[in-house]
């Protein structure tokens, strides 16, 4: 059985389910199947290696090490655990291969397989990165649920009042006593003109100056 473990086609054979598997558990919203196989396929392969003994306990320690870094990824800053799980895992699978060009050889297979299976989720089957939806917030603040970005005082919309200042465009207002920041709609308007509210956007108030 160590034989047929460590021979190079199955170990790439291995490693594509490995990786494939790992790829599917990004679409699922928890761990299922496909990452139970995808792992089994990863232990089988360093089975193998450890009973030949090619691979030792260190080569297992740096594997368990990069599987957590790549888990811990999920939920610190940055992309820096998953970049050194990734590699502690590849320079794992390099420790225990017999040959360092078969193993890069499996490796490259599997990680091609593994991308086009991702790509083929993503782009036919459409499917959505449910692993990564748990951190990206979704909810927006809507104006019908009660979130202003700023008063909106359509209350003085169509009021008359007096320019306090130039408006060149931009310039200040007086309506009922209150200093209101106020825009022309484009042409001058001098100090001390009559004005009336034309719109209100939000914070953005343009008057027409009144003859």
């Amino acid at each position: 059985m160590v034989e047929f473990l460590i021979n190079p086609i199955v170990v790439t054979v291995l490693l594509t389910i490995g990786g494939v598997g790992m790829v599917m558990e990004l679409f699922s919203p928890k761990f299922g199947i496909s990452g139970f196989i995808g792992l089994f396929a990863l232990v089988l392969f360093f089975f193998g290696h450890f009973q030949a003994g090619f691979a030792g306990y260190g080569t297992l320690t740096l594997f368990v090490i990069g599987i957590l870094l790549i888990f811990l990824e999920l939920f610190l800053p940055g992309a820096v655990a998953g970049t050194l799980g990734t590699a502690a895992l590849i320079f794992s699978f390099f420790l225990a291969g017999e040959n360092p060009l078969q193993i890069g050889i499996s490796i490259l297979i599997a990680i091609i397989i593994s991308m086009a299976v991702f790509f083929l989720m993503i782009r036919v089957l459409g499917k959505k990165l449910v692993l990564f939806n748990k951190m990206v917030l979704f909810d927006t603040a809507k104006k019908e649920d009660g979130y202003v970005s700023n008063i909106n005082r359509l209350d003085i919309l169509g009021m008359e009042g007096t320019a306090l200042t130039t408006l060149r465009p931009a310039g200040t207002i007086i309506i009922n006593s209150e200093r209101i920041d106020a825009v022309s709609e484009g042409s001058y308007i001098e100090k001390n003109a009559r004005v009336k509210v034309m719109k209100v956007e939000g914070a953005r108030i343009v008057v027409r100056e009144v003859k």
